[in-house]
């Protein structure tokens, strides 16, 4: 959410952002929704005046015909006050909606574009292998050896369901130990989140409204996240931070859960799209400075190309195009693993900076140095998803027997050399 003063002030910033980002969105209807609340406001508060003012008439009067003028009066403030009151109820709640919907202010380096084939290259690492053999898809791989079961899990789960079992089981664990190992060493706090959270930690990161389609919903009105980014943000909700504690880096594990009901036909086989899975994600809070948080923004990033390093798996960076932003998001690097089997790379993670966009919303502050409140930035990357990593690990890994080697860092926590 923007602050309503830099949206009267800057209409044509917020008409552009929503080019930008290909998003529809109307703001002269929030500007005239504003300027009726605000008229509203003071008709209302004027009203409740002179009620104030009639009241203790009525209080102190002594004569009888007076007192009796002033009751008839108040009835006609009461009923007039109890119409506007109503009035401005529904004008703010159709306001409050509308900014909701206002995008947040892309950063001047972000591409132009409209979807995910737009993005723009940034930079490479690593060797694509050469094979002296045809590489097999992890689907062929991973059933061939017996660690997956894709059949069963529709039976149990239903539609993208899954079994991981045996070595892939103890491969997602493993490459989610190794990570939160090399995190805890970079200075982040572990987590573990819960996947249960409320509306409001929703509507805070700006997953809603926008999302609900891509969002399950329980009985008792929590919903299930899709990233520790939404409990982790709720996490200092309502509070003021201190300036010498922040930043505050944290790394938060959790189950996730997404519909994918925009996804239709797109990766229904494998790993590489399901409804369930599990997450590590980094959250950085830092003071409100836009240098701040581009050098967070590269270093959260930059932890997990050192992962993907580390599992010496070739990948791409990306710099997200205008499309291909989220409503709240100022700038967004995706890191693309190779996948030999599609012979392209794709997405395993997404680093993005947010300025006070969620913070406003969640009303996270703290005091600066002039003890001033202000609202934190705030900043999110995926630090390992499990288990579309397993996708890059077997494909890249496979060897031409069959069986697929274990990248070195994790041998240690599989305790063997060879999945065969």
């Amino acid at each position: 959410m923007l602050d309503i003063k830099f949206i009267r002030e800057n209409p044509d910033l917020i008409k552009d952002a929503a080019r930008k980002k290909h998003i529809d969105f109307d703001v002269q209807k929030l500007l005239d929704a504003d300027e009726k609340r605000l008229a509203l406001l003071r008709v209302v508060e004027e009203a409740r005046a002179k009620q104030n003012v009639a009241g203790d008439k009525i209080a102190t009067t002594q004569d009888a015909e007076e007192r009796k003028n002033l009751i008839e009066e108040m009835k006609g403030l009461k009923e007039s006050l109890t119409e506007k009151e109503k009035e401005l109820k529904e004008t703010e709640k159709e306001w409050r909606e509308l900014m909701l919907l206002v995008p947040n202010i892309p950063d001047p380096s972000v591409p132009e574009g409209k979807s995910d084939e737009d993005n723009v290259e940034v930079r490479k690492w690593g060797e694509i292998p050469e094979w002296d053999f045809e590489p097999k898809s992890h689907i062929e791989i991973m059933e061939k050896l017996g660690i997956v079961d894709f059949e069963r899990g529709a039976k149990v789960s239903g539609f993208r369901g899954y079994f991981l079992r045996g070595d892939a089981a103890l491969l997602n664990f493993a490459v989610l130990h190794f990570a939160m190992e090399k995190m805890v060493e970079a200075g982040f706090e572990p987590f573990i989140a819960p996947s249960m959270v409320k509306e409001e930690s929703f509507l805070g990161t700006g997953w809603l409204p926008q999302g609900k389609d891509e969002i399950y919903k329980t009985q008792d009105d929590l919903y299930l996240s899709g990233t520790a980014e939404v409990p982790m943000m709720g996490l200092h909700k309502d509070e003021v931070l201190r300036e010498e504690d922040l930043p505050k880096t944290y790394v938060a594990f959790s189950p996730c859960f997404r519909r994918e009901a925009g996804s239709y036909g797109k990766d229904t086989k494998g790993l590489i799209r399901v409804h369930e899975f599990y997450k590590m994600e980094q959250i950085a809070l830092c003071e409100a400075n836009h240098q701040e948080s581009v050098k967070w923004h590269e270093e959260i990033n930059r932890n997990v190309e050192n992962l993907m390093q580390a599992l010496k798996i070739p990948y791409r960076v990306v710099a997200n195009c205008g499309g291909d932003l989220g409503l709240g998001q100022v700038k967004k690097y995706d890191v693309e693993l190779w996948v030999p089997a599609e012979n392209k790379y794709r997405e395993i993670s997404s680093a993005s900076y947010f300025h006070d966009f969620q913070t406003r919303r969640l009303n996270i502050r703290y005091r600066d140095k002039e003890n001033k409140l202000r609202f934190v930035h705030s900043l999110n990357s995926t630090a390992m998803p499990t288990p579309r990593i397993l996708v890059s690990i077997v494909e890249n890994y496979q060897q031409k027997d069959g069986s697929v080697a274990v990248p070195e860092v994790l041998r240690k926590y599989m305790g063997k050399d060879i999945i065969s």
